[in-house]
């Protein structure tokens, strides 16, 4: 019986099928079935459309699963693929890679089986009302797809027997209660690939968390390779400034060791009472450009006796405006005002255009002497790890030197005040010293122990016009920052901070900034960009370690003589380390449009804007003294715009800052992002708008918590002030 009634059902199927393609029905027992001709003026939008109503959810696809599932069946065969001969049925694949079955719907020339009538999908019982429809759900976990138990079992073959029984292999039915359940966690994978919706990031591999407590060898270890990746970014700004600033090679190692001095004592607080993440404070490469237009401005050009010293107390002056502005920014809490108005399309660029505003100096300088400078650009760009780089090439140079490479008759390595006297070793002069490596006195001249402290180099100097710059680049600082504090804790795997948190680390970063200033280290101090890259590479992100590290710093500050080993780089090694780091710079700065959608026009347009902008209106200001092109050196031009440029107000003081500001690529290009991605329209999944946690999504994460809460007494002390955070 049950043959019987299986072959009768099997034959009224093939009879409808054969009247459906225009053929005759056959008997059982010679059947001709007519071959099948693919259809060939195929719309592909009727399968996109029968996708969503349907309600499938593609991988691929922007559509989320809440929006997908709401769209059903309509009834009648309005635009459906079934009325024109051609079938959907579910196909399953096995993936040669993951080794896990896939499903996917194409179009058959047999159809689903089962009830049918007039063009629907065969959804209807047996007293032929239409079943609600409901979604296929795919599981990694699962070996098939299949519908609700309403809906009748389809078969690898498409075939079904009459009680709608499956028949060998077919497709298992998951309830609904297991259909839901994927749909969510399909949802959530989704999101992972989606950031800019608002979901979960995928999660990052890391080898030691913040309060990961791996024994006392293994945090020693952490923090030196930390702290080893970013030495070229600790202590690289002195060997730049500290000679444009008629510094002797002495003066070079007190400044780097001032320098390592401040980032230690930095990094400590910030661990403390800052944001509290693995983050390395330090000179940043943002106060490098307005130190550049300070003194390359016309008042220091003709100083020679103590010019140093006055340069550096003017600098110091208008460091303390700034972080004093910059502390009050974020301790007041205006920080988490302003975080509404600062997402990835105007972190993205700004962190771009500090790379790029140093190209002219780059390889300008490390071209200098190329027989070291292109084999350590190499190594650094195969290796990627700076200090053991700069060790080997260092060492090649060593060689070189004690090899008679870089001896010329008649002159002296002395360099080179008794080489300019004579005719012939002019010309040799300049090859002599960036290439020799004894070509430096510092290692000489520097003490063993020396103890760097606060105003050692004078009483600051205060000037309006250096001090509005600083407190412009203060702001551009704190920018760099936010996309810092977001970055890495994505790859901390912990939920973002929240606004209060990111205020208090901008507060301390103004704070650290003061002792900067108070120090004397030429430039303010901020977070290294530098630092997410580090966690990304390493895997480590360990707090303990950091703070380990930050003290082995402060001891190293107290041992003149490292401070002289490190002076003694030849320039041309370190303009090419400088290469490498500021193109890493521009990298991480693009790398925040991860979180938008950056093929959006909108977004597209304003970043090329921007760039575009920051790089071409300075360079109009740059264009108004031709005098400069034959006193400076090519790779300053740039930045001593401030004291000829357009701009003409009547004070010479705000024309100074004016003109300035307007010279440095970096506050153009925030300018223009600014204030286009708040002007131009766009939505918050378009623009990647920051998803800032609050205290009620830490506080449901206790892991997440500690890795922003304060010390118990700090936080018992400071629980009134809310931009502290937790």
């Amino acid at each position: 019986m049950a043959t019987g009634s299986s072959s009768e059902t099997l034959d009224r199927a093939n009879n409808r099928r054969g009247g459906e393609h225009g053929s005759q029905p056959s008997n059982n027992n010679n059947s001709n079935v007519e071959p099948f001709v693919p259809k060939r003026d195929h719309d592909p939008r009727e399968l996109r459309s029968w996708a969503k109503r349907t309600g499938f959810v593609s991988m691929f696809s922007g559509e989320t699963a809440a929006a997908s599932s709401s769209r059903n069946f309509k009834n009648g065969r309005g635009g459906s693929d079934l009325e024109k001969g051609v079938d959907l049925s579910p196909k399953i694949e096995i993936d040669p890679i993951l080794g896990r079955t896939k499903a996917e719907i194409e179009p058959s020339s047999t159809g689903l089986q089962g009830n049918r009538n007039d063009g629907d999908l065969g959804m209807r019982n047996g007293n032929g009302e239409r079943d609600d429809v409901r979604r296929f759900g795919l599981n990694s976990n699962a070996d098939v797809l299949g519908s609700t138990d309403d809906e009748r079992n389809v078969g690898l073959n498409g075939n079904a027997n009459g009680n709608g029984v499956p028949e060998g292999n077919v497709l298992a039915c998951p309830k609904k209660e297991e259909v839901h359940g994927f749909n969510e966690e399909f949802h959530r994978a989704s999101l992972e690939q989606e950031p800019i919706l608002g979901g979960s990031p995928r999660a990052f591999e890391v080898k030691c968390g913040v309060l990961d407590n791996p024994g006392y060898a293994a945090i020693t270890y952490y923090g030196i390779q930390h702290y080893l990746s970013l030495a070229g970014s600790l202590v690289l700004i002195p060997l730049v400034t500290v000679p444009l600033m008629g510094g002797t090679d002495k003066d070079t190692a007190n400044v780097i060791s001032t320098v390592l001095l401040v980032s230690g004592i930095a990094t400590i607080l910030h661990s403390y009472f800052g944001t509290r993440l693995p983050l390395v404070q330090g000179s940043s490469f943002i106060y490098l450009a307005p130190a550049l237009v300070v003194m390359n401005s016309q008042e220091f050009r003709n100083l020679t006796e103590h010019k140093f010293r006055y340069i550096m107390r003017e600098l110091q002056g208008a460091i303390i405006i700034g972080s004093l502005f910059q502390s009050i920014l974020g301790f007041s809490g205006l920080m988490s005002l302003l975080l509404r108005l600062i997402n990835p399309i105007v972190i993205a660029p700004t962190v771009a255009a500090v790379g790029l505003a140093f190209f002219s100096y780059g390889f300008p300088q490390a071209g200098t002497c190329i027989e070291i400078s292109i084999p350590l650009i190499v190594l650094v760009i195969i290796f990627t790890l700076v200090p053991l780089s700069i060790v080997i090439v260092w060492t090649y140079a060593f060689f070189l030197t004690a090899g008679g490479a870089y001896n010329f008759k008649g002159c002296s390595p002395n360099i080179p005040s008794s080489n300019i006297l004579v005719d012939t070793c002019i010309k040799h002069a300049y090859t002599m010293k960036h290439c020799r490596t004894d070509a430096s006195n510092a290692w000489r001249t520097s003490a063993w122990v020396r103890i760097p402290y606060p105003l050692q180099w004078g009483v600051p100097v205060f000037h309006f016009r250096t001090s509005i710059i600083m407190v412009i680049v203060s702001l551009v600082s704190s920018v760099d920052s936010v996309g810092s504090y977001y970055s890495a804790s994505l790859r901390l795997n912990s939920k973002t901070p929240t606004p209060g948190i990111v205020s208090r680390g901008i507060g301390m970063e103004g704070f650290c900034s003061l002792l900067a200033g108070l120090w004397g280290t030429g430039t303010g101090c901020s977070t290294l960009t530098e630092n997410v890259h580090t966690i990304n590479i390493t895997k480590v992100a360990n707090r303990r370690g950091l703070q380990l590290g930050a003290v082995l710093l402060i001891l190293f500050s107290f041992i003149g003589k490292v401070g002289g080993i490190l002076a003694s780089i030849p320039p041309s090694l370190a303009a090419s380390v400088l290469c490498f780091i500021w193109a890493l710079t521009v990298a991480l700065g693009l790398l925040n449009l991860q979180y938008t959608q950056a093929s959006s026009f909108r977004n597209m347009g304003i970043v090329g804007v921007s760039l575009f902008l920051g790089l071409s209106i300075p360079a109009y200001f740059q264009q108004f003294d031709p005098q400069t092109n034959l006193i400076l050196p090519s790779y300053l031009v740039p930045y001593a715009a401030a004291s000829s440029g357009p701009v003409h107000t009547g004070n010479l003081q705000l024309d100074f800052a004016v003109n300035g500001l307007l010279s440095m690529n970096m506050v153009v290009t925030f300018l223009m992002a600014f204030v286009l991605d708040n002007t131009v329209p766009g939505s918050k999944q378009e623009r990647g708008v920051y998803k800032w946690s609050t205290s009620e999504d830490l506080a449901n994460d206790p892991s997440s918590e500690a890795n922003y809460r304060l010390p118990s007494g700090v936080g018992s002390i400071c629980c009134w002030a809310k931009c502290l955070g937790i």
